[in-house]
C-alpha cells in the first residue's frame, strides 16, 4: 500500500526509501499488534529508564495525586516516620512504577522492586524485607498476582512489622518470628478487583491513575523528545498525543518509531506531516486505532450485525487470543464509546458503525 505524500517542502520522500523503511522497521502484523499495547516490552524496561522522571516536578499529569503524595511525604518526614503503605491502581502504562520510584526518591530512601509472580514462597518475601533499610520502600508490581501464602505472610509485615517463617520440615519444623524495620510497601495493580479485601484494607493510601488528556500527553512527548534529543514541533507532538490512547507508554513508543521514520525518510525533524506518514505506514489511524482494532470492530458490526457477540467468538474470528482482546483492544474501544460490554456479549455502538462507514 503506497504511503500518502508529504505536502511540506522540508520533507523529501523517495519511493524506494519508503519501501526500505517499511521493511527495516518491520511493518509486520506483529508490530501493528504490539505498538499500541500498554504492556511494557523487554526493550522498554531498559530504554524507559532514560526518560523516566526522577522527581515530582518532572512528572507530567496526575496533578491531584501528586499533590496528595507530596503532602503525605512531607508529613511523614516531619514526624520522622515511615510513610503509610500505598496502593496504585489503573491501566498499564500510566506511571505507577514511575511514581513508586519518585516517592522513594522524595523520601530519600532506597527502593527494592519486585513483582507478584516472583515471590513464590514466604522465604522469598522474608529475604527482601529483612534487608530493607529503616523507612525503606518495597515496591511490588502486579501485586494482585501474589500467591495466597505469600499474601498472608505479608499481613503481619504490613501491620506489625514482623514476619513468621517456617524453619525445618516435618515434625521438627518450627515457626520463627522475625522483627522488621519500619518500611513502606507500595503496590501496583491493573486489576484492583483481584485483590483480596484483607490485603487492600491494609494500605493507608489507595489511589487510581487515570488516562491522560491529549494536551498533557503532548507535554510528555515534548519532554521525552528533549531527553532523547529528538527535534519535534508542537503540532507533531499534539498529533502523537491524540493517537496514544491516553497512555504515556504508548506515546513514548510511537515517538521512537516516528523518530526512526523522520531520520530515514525526512530531515530528522518530527512534524505533523511526518507523524501522519509514519503512522499511516504502521496502520494507526487518526483515532488511535490499529489494524487489530478495526478487525474487531468489523467482526462485531458486519459479521454479527453490531452484536451481541461473545469475546471468544471475536478472538477466533480475528485469529487472536482472548486475553489480547480483553486487555489490549477492548479497554480503548470502550473508553472511546465504540463498544459496550453486556451480559449477552459485546455490542458495537452507532458511533462505531458510523466510523467504519467513514473509514
Amino acid at each position: 500500500m503506497p504511503l500518502p505524500r508529504l505536502h511540506r517542502q522540508n520533507v523529501n520522500v523517495n519511493a524506494n526509501v519508503n519501501v526500505n523503511v517499511q521493511n527495516s522497521l518491520g511493518c509486520s502484523g506483529i508490530m501493528q499488534e504490539t505498538i499500541l499495547s500498554p504492556e511494557k516490552t523487554e526493550k522498554e524496561k531498559i530504554s524507559d529508564l532514560q526518560i523516566r522522571p526522577k522527581v515530582f516536578s518532572e512528572f507530567v499529569g496526575q496533578e491531584e495525586l501528586k499533590e496528595q503524595l507530596q503532602i503525605f511525604i512531607t508529613a511523614a518526614k516531619k514526624r520522622d516516620e515511615h510513610l503509610d503503605h500505598l496502593l496504585f491502581s489503573g491501566p498499564p502504562g500510566l506511571g505507577k512504577t514511575t511514581l513508586a520510584h519518585i516517592v522513594a526518591a522524595e523520601l530519600g530512601v532506597v527502593i527494592r522492586a519486585t513483582t507478584g509472580p516472583v515471590l513464590e514462597r514466604p522465604g522469598d518475601l522474608a529475604a527482601i524485607l529483612t534487608n530493607l533499610d529503616e523507612k525503606g520502600v518495597l515496591f511490588i508490581d502486579e501485586i494482585h498476582r501474589l500467591s495466597q501464602i505469600v499474601e498472608e505472610t505479608l499481613y503481619s509485615a504490613m501491620e506489625d512489622f514482623v514476619i513468621d517463617v517456617m524453619i525445618g520440615e516435618g515434625v521438627s519444623a518450627r515457626s520463627v518470628r522475625l522483627n522488621l524495620k519500619p518500611f513502606t510497601l507500595i503496590g501496583a495493580t491493573t486489576r484492583t478487583g483481584l485483590l483480596s479485601s484483607p490485603l487492600r484494607d491494609r494500605f493507608g493510601v489507595v489511589s487510581r491513575l487515570n488516562f491522560y488528556p491529549p494536551d498533557t500527553l503532548a507535554e510528555i512527548v515534548i519532554r521525552s523528545s528533549g531527553v532523547l534529543g529528538i527535534a519535534i514541533d508542537q503540532a507533531g507532538a499534539a498529533e502523537i498525543a491524540t493517537r496514544s490512547r491516553g497512555t504515556p507508554r504508548i506515546a513514548n513508543r510511537i515517538l521512537r518509531r516516528v523518530r526512526d521514520y523522520a531520520q530515514v525518510v525526512a530531515d530528522g525533524t518530527i512534524t505533523r506531516d511526518v507523524v501522519d506518514c509514519a503512522l499511516a505506514m504502521l496502520k494507526i489511524d487518526e483515532r488511535g486505532l490499529d489494524e487489530l482494532d478495526r478487525m474487531v470492530l468489523d467482526v462485531i458490526v458486519n459479521d454479527f450485525d453490531c452484536g451481541p457477540v461473545g469475546v471468544k467468538t471475536i478472538a477466533i474470528s480475528v485469529g487472536e487470543e482472548v486475553r489480547t482482546i480483553e486487555d489490549v483492544v477492548e479497554p480503548y474501544l470502550i473508553q472511546i464509546g465504540f463498544i459496550k460490554r453486556t451480559p449477552q456479549g459485546r455490542v458495537a455502538t452507532e458511533v462505531a458503525r458510523s466510523s467504519l462507514r467513514r473509514g
